[in-house]
Formats: structure tokens, C-alpha cells, sequence
């Protein structure tokens, strides 16, 4: 507990520096505004986005994007990793294609997605389902892979099911490095679902971010990017969160290393 509470007051007190130093750096550095504004201007240019341009609706947007294509690039992850960890022969004949998915690079996409689908909302969900998915899905493939054979043997003395043995050994051995893969995916989404929001959005912070950067507006710049941090820390703190529920049968200490 006493650990626990000097790292609190440890990080806090990092915070405040940081703070501070943006406050009053940049003026004791001598820097323009239009390189680096103090902490006071990116405040006050938020308030004027939050009433004036609309900064709440984007950032709902962009964190809806976030969450559905995190959501449905770990869903189709899992599935994926299972399917290939529980056949061997479909991992060899498909591994070769994932890969070459997954080393193509994901930024090369978004414009093709936009003109095929245009300025909404859905090239940004693809782009994110595209880099979340890789993550979760090794993750869950090598974990299946890596399941202990004495406890398969055991539940099959048993008599239990093919079924039986995923639910009850195969699948919760992997919870542990699902759970890692989604703490990456967790970042990745904010990843992907800006690069599409810059390359082609009428909406979301990624537009916001290049409208600010098209009128020289650093302030605002910063203001974007300061909401996708806070967005992308809130998805990290939620899967721990998560994490914590689901693994509390396991020792903490494990937990801390995943």
C-alpha cells in the first residue's frame, strides 16, 4: 500500500512539472506561439473550439470509431487466432496471407477506403478493425498453441468434449494474452482511426486537428491532440480494468507482468 501510494504521488508530481514546464517554457525559451503555445493558450482555444467548432461532437465521433472498430477488430482477432491455433493446417495455408496483411502498411489504405466509401465514418472503422487485429490475433494464436498437453489430457480422461476441453482449458489459458494483445489494440484504434480521419474526414478530431493546422492554428492543433491522448488513455485504463475483473482468479503478480 505504501508503494502503491508513493507511485501515485510520484506520477502526480510528474504531472505537474510537465504542466508547468509547458506553462512557462516555452516563454522563458523564447519560443513563438505559433511553434509551441503555453498551456494557458491551448486552454483557452479549447473552450473557444468547445463552443465554437463543435469539439465535443467530434471527439464523440472519433471515440465512436474508436470503440467499434476496437471492438470488431478483436472480435474477428479471437476468432481468427482460435480457428488457426486449433487447425494447424489452416495456420499454414493462411499465415503466409495474414502476414502479408498485416506488413502492408495500413496508412496506404485510408485513401482507398475513402474512395470506396467516401467521407464517413466507415473507412476509419476498417482502418482500425486492420490494426487491432493483428495484435489479438498472435496473441490468442500463440497462446492456444502453448496450452499445457497435461491439463488437455486430463479433461480428456475426463471423457469431456472436444468443446469441453476449449471451454474449460484451451480458451481461458489464453485470457491472459488476449488481454495483453487488447491493451496494444486499445492503442493502435486511436492509431488508426486518426490516420483516417486525417487522410479523408469532414468530421472527428482528426479533421479538427488538420482544419487547425490548415489556418496555422498550433493551439488547436494542440487542443486535438490532447483529446485523442486522453481518449486513447481512457481505452488503455478501461481494458485493465477489464482485465482485472475477468483474471482476479490470477496472482497479481502474474498479471503485472502480461
Amino acid at each position: 500500500m505504501k508503494s502503491l501510494n508513493s507511485s501515485v504521488l510520484g506520477s502526480t508530481a510528474l504531472l505537474v512539472l510537465f504542466l508547468v514546464l509547458w506553462q512557462w517554457g516555452p516563454g522563458l525559451l523564447g519560443m513563438p506561439e505559433f511553434v509551441m503555445p503555453q498551456l494557458s493558450r491551448v486552454a483557452q482555444e479549447s473552450v473557444v473550439m468547445w463552443q465554437s467548432s463543435g469539439l465535443l461532437g467530434h471527439t464523440l465521433i472519433t471515440a465512436f470509431e474508436i470503440i467499434v472498430g476496437f471492438a470488431l477488430g478483436a472480435l474477428l482477432g479471437v476468432m481468427i487466432g482460435v480457428s488457426l491455433g486449433l487447425s494447424p493446417s489452416a495456420e499454414a495455408m493462411l499465415s503466409p496471407y495474414i502476414l502479408a496483411l498485416q506488413i502492408a502498411p495500413k496508412v496506404a489504405f485510408a485513401p482507398l477506403f475513402v474512395m470506396w466509401l467516401g467521407y464517413t465514418i466507415y473507412p476509419k472503422i476498417l482502418i482500425a478493425i486492420l490494426i487491432v487485429f493483428f495484435p489479438v490475433m498472435i496473441n490468442v494464436l500463440s497462446a492456444i498453441r502453448t496450452v499445457d498437453p497435461d491439463m488437455i489430457n486430463l479433461v480428456r480422461t475426463m471423457n469431456a468434449s472436444r468443446w469441453q476441453i476449449f471451454r474449460l482449458v484451451e480458451f481461458p489459458s489464453a485470457m491472459a494474452a488476449l488481454f495483453s494483445g487488447l491493451r496494444i489494440a486499445s492503442t493502435l484504434a486511436v492509431i488508426g482511426v486518426t490516420v483516417g480521419e486525417l487522410v479523408g474526414g469532414n468530421q472527428g478530431l482528426g479533421f479538427l486537428l488538420v482544419d487547425a493546422e490548415g489556418q496555422g492554428n498550433t493551439a488547436g492543433v494542440f487542443v486535438a491532440i490532447v483529446m485523442l491522448t486522453l481518449i486513447g488513455v481512457l481505452a488503455y485504463g478501461a481494458v485493465v480494468w477489464a482485465e482485472k475483473r475477468v483474471l482476479h482468479y490470477m496472482p497479481k503478480a502474474m498479471l503485472s507482468t502480461q
